[in-house]
């Protein structure tokens, strides 16, 4: 009953979307800043995709979720940090609602009222590999992607409070529907040390200087969520689901490169310290580390995928809309930035000075802003330096120029968004000098330095420059 339900055919005029596939996907590639669009998506056979009818439809199968603690500390909760349990879909419902059938169950060991736990990252793909039909509930076609469904879509399922650390996306923009609840959660591969909605602002001061985007994401809402925009979110409803896809960019190619360089600097270096030194630096995702002819063959995969990708480019037609020139002239500006260096103002988070100016002067005024596409607003900075955002707890966006890290946990051991060039205040001494007793560099004070992104890009441009050669 319910899978004929989310197949039902669109009733008359219910199709009717405020923006034609193409003007849609003009803003999604323009766009530098987040926004919400609303009436975009009400025809979708996805809006019927709540817990219950997910649970029926998976019919028993078991899908991993994170748990964390409820309580809040000032380090955030990253993934290593956290526990897992394979569990179904309706087992996780009976816990959420605190029913009797958990205490033999996969969550017993979890109280509901101390735990949050969410489904994450979860492949469309991988979950209805045997339905394939459910693909085309998701129809991002309306967005101006021809053949994107929910195929290439990742499914996010939490309990309330359940949420990501501050990170921003590697690769692409992403767009985020809401299915149920409100503001569910997102996660990525570069994660900050600041536990935004609890900062430790003696040892990060500089965050009391950035200024936070909160949007609470309704049902039938899409957020978009600009190339590496810094955001935590969090849930505020009992069950949350939402579905996100990431959309390739042109700048996405590079960023690969950079990727295999972090991920061999990582593995090489921290593969060689005594395993039993207690530092978990691997995702739980992965199940051991990559070896160092593995990772040699990524890097030189995804080096010939930039050529390819550099060629075919360069083989296309000359004339380009102008949407596609602006993004090239920023990407141009972003590079020329990048290569500046860490100057002391420039270790605070990074805003719309990057290179945003021309397009903010030229290109904002052209976007059609209204009741179908809802800017996501700047907060007040005393708001959102002592982290009150986790109070209405909204989707908490920042602008960075960032790195472009892989899913090793280590890298998110990096912090871009306060003090990249500063010691932290707690390691001074009165007179302003570092604190001889903690001086002691470890390996992970290196690679922090290695897998800042200033490096990264600047040893990538430099190997693709030997490559061209």
């Amino acid at each position: 009953m319910a899978e004929a339900e989310s197949r039902r055919p669109a009733a008359p005029g219910e199709d009717v979307k405020p923006f034609t596939p193409e003007k849609t996907k003009e803003i999604v590639m323009s766009l530098q800043q987040p926004a919400v669009f609303c009436n975009m998506v009400g025809d979708w056979p996805a809006l019927h995709w709540n817990a219950k009818y997910l649970s029926a439809v998976l019919d028993g199968k078991t899908i991993q979720f994170r748990l964390g603690l409820k309580t809040m500390g000032l380090v955030p909760q990253f993934e290593t940090r956290c526990s897992y349990v394979k569990a179904t879909l309706e087992e996780f419902l009976a816990w959420s609602c605190g029913q009797p059938s958990c205490l033999s169950g996969p969550f017993s060991c979890y109280e509901f009222s101390k735990y949050w736990a969410y489904a994450d990252y979860k492949y469309i793909a991988r979950i209805f590999e045997d339905k394939p039909e459910f693909f085309q509930d998701v129809r991002w076609s309306d967005f101006g992607f021809p053949g994107r469904s929910g195929k290439e879509s990742t499914l996010w399922i939490g309990s309330e409070g359940a949420n990501t650390p501050c990170h921003l996306d590697s690769y692409g923009c992403n767009l985020v529907l809401q299915v149920q609840g409100r503001i569910p959660y997102e996660e990525s591969s570069v994660f900050s040390k600041v536990n935004i909605t609890n900062p430790d602002l003696k040892r990060f001061p500089k965050f009391r200087n950035t200024t936070a985007h909160v949007v609470t994401l309704s049902p039938g809402q899409v957020l978009l969520v600009p190339r590496h925009w810094w955001h935590y979110v969090e849930s505020i409803d009992p069950i949350t689901i939402s579905i996100n896809s990431w959309i390739e960019l042109d700048a996405d190619h590079e960023a690969r490169v950079e990727e295999a360089i972090t991920r061999m600097l990582v593995c090489a270096i921290k593969s060689a310290e005594n395993p039993s030194d207690g530092d978990p630096w691997l995702n739980p995702t992965e199940v051991e580390a990559t070896s160092h002819e593995i990772n040699l063959q990524y890097l030189n995969k995804a080096v010939l995928a930039y050529f390819k990708w550099q060629k075919a480019n360069e083989s296309e037609q000359p004339c380009s809309s102008s949407s596609d020139a602006e993004q090239r002239a920023i990407a141009s500006c972003k590079r020329k930035k990048r290569e500046v260096g860490c100057e002391p103002e420039g270790c605070r988070l990074l805003t719309h000075e990057f290179g945003f100016s021309t397009f903010k002067a030229e290109n904002l005024q052209k976007i059609p802003f209204g009741p179908h596409l809802i800017q996501v607003l700047p907060q007040s900075q005393e708001t959102s330096s002592i982290g009150a955002v986790a109070v209405d707890s909204g989707d908490l966006l920042h602008e960075n120029e960032g790195g472009h890290f892989g899913k090793l946990h280590c890298t998110r051991k990096q912090l871009v968004m306060s003090n990249d060039c500063e010691t932290p205040a707690h390691q001074m001494d009165s007179d302003g000098s570092p604190n001889a007793s903690q001086t002691a560099l470890s390996t992970n004070d290196l690679l922090d330095c290695l897998v800042n992104p200033h490096v990264i890009n600047l040893v990538a441009r430099l190997l693709l420059e030997r490559t061209r050669v």
